[in-house]
């Protein structure tokens, strides 16, 4: 009778343990979960409306001028795009997990405030924790930050060619601590992204091929001008470079005047990563197209004073 009649009463005293505080917590994983599938999901279409533009814009864009290399420009929008989506899942994937990490820990602070643990000295302890391995990973956390800046801000990406200081070469891969660039000579070179502190990037957009030609001061400037603009054109009309160059090649004029003569700098627009190559074809044809023209490509001079035995004698009873 005894054990019949305190079965119930303790029943009593104990529903808040069996049933509520159990009710709670699933109740608390249950909106967790929901707020996590909720933010993943506007994660997702937030950063694939951003990163990828629809196709209106490219049909509103002018129409490019015939003769700019449209084939090559297409392949690059194709890359682009493929940048662009690899770019949307690294920084989504980063984000979710971010997501999922504080909702986490808030989830483990209202359980354990539930069962009944003191969150005072828990928070105290991790507190002092967090700030230990936050001293001793300033580097790393440096590296995390820049490499997801440097993603969301597209400064380079796998296949570019940059100059990131002493690693000068193509890209290999980027992740949110490392870089790897491949340089000229085949090395490896690996960046912690916290130490890029500035980039040149020769694959965005377009890129420039620029000439100094030096030519011999009695030289007609008018005649020269002329002679680079023809080389410059001919070059364009070439079907081997018509697709790599932008524009027609221009003679932006005297550039400096050099103890061995004149020098006169010819630039012209060329797509990504091509100016090395337009540059040297151009270098050609502006040599034959100087000689052809009889214009004198001048060359250091130095002048060599040749004194005779007699002429020393002078000197030195002087």
């Amino acid at each position: 009778m005894h054990l019949a009649a305190s079965w119930p009463n303790w029943l009593e005293a104990h529903t808040t343990a069996l049933v509520e505080v159990p009710l709670r917590i699933a109740l608390i994983v249950v909106v967790l979960a929901v707020i996590r599938w909720v933010a993943k999901r506007a994660i997702t279409r937030v950063v694939q409306h951003i990163l990828q533009p629809s196709g209106d814009d490219h049909e509103s864009r002018p129409p490019r001028r015939a003769g700019r290399g449209a084939a090559v420009l297409l392949r690059d929008r194709a890359r682009s795009s493929q940048r662009r989506e690899q770019r949307a899942r690294t920084i989504g994937s980063v984000l979710s997990s971010g997501v999922t990490i504080v909702l986490a820990l808030l989830g483990t602070a209202m359980i354990l405030d539930q069962v009944g643990i003191a969150l005072g000295p828990l928070l105290a302890s991790a507190g002092v924790v967090g700030l230990a391995i936050g001293f001793g990973a300033q580097s790393l956390v440096a590296d995390y930050l820049s490499g997801l800046l440097i993603m969301v801000e597209d400064q380079y990406g796998v296949g570019d060619t940059v100059d990131l200081g002493e690693a000068v070469g193509e890209v290999e891969h980027i992740g949110l601590r490392l870089t790897h660039v491949r340089d000229l000579n085949g090395g490896l070179w690996h960046i912690r992204n916290g130490e890029v502190l500035r980039v040149r990037n020769d694959s965005q957009d377009w890129a420039r091929a620029v000439l100094d030609v030096a030519v011999a001061y009695d030289a007609n400037l008018d005649t020269v001008y002329q002679v680079l603009e023809d080389a410059g054109r001919a070059l364009r009309q070439d079907p081997a470079f018509s697709a790599v160059l932008l524009e027609d090649p221009s003679v932006w004029g005297v550039q400096s005047l050099d103890a061995d003569g004149v020098v006169v700098r010819l630039a012209v627009k060329t797509i990504p990563l091509q100016q090395w190559g337009v540059t040297r074809e151009l270098r050609r044809r502006v040599k034959d197209a100087l000689d052809a023209a009889g214009i004198d490509i001048p060359f250091p001079q130095r002048t060599i004073w040749l004194r005779n035995e007699e002429q020393e004698k002078q000197l030195t009873a002087r």
